[in-house]
């Protein structure tokens, strides 16, 4: 499939979804390497799906992640 093929399927499938955000492809990036992050995965195996050279490209899920916690609503417990 071709980069081009993919951009156009997932701007169908967010449209389709209701978004109404314009969606990129490596917004799905983003989204399954912090999705990675809240499974449990180390840092490490998140480098090296996503083959990021440097840790620190990958160290932005775990800070999205604290960011989630520190903002949550503790009042609804």
């Amino acid at each position: 499939m071709s980069t081009d093929a993919v951009r156009k399927l997932i701007s169908r499938l967010a449209v389709q979804a209701g978004l109404d955000i314009k969606v990129h492809c490596h917004m799905m990036r983003h989204a399954c390497g912090y999705y990675l992050v809240n499974q449990g995965y180390s840092t490490r195996e998140i480098q090296d799906f996503l083959g990021h050279r440097d840790i620190k490209n990958t160290e932005q899920y775990t800070k999205l992640n604290a960011r989630r916690f520190l903002n949550f609503d503790w009042g609804d417990l």
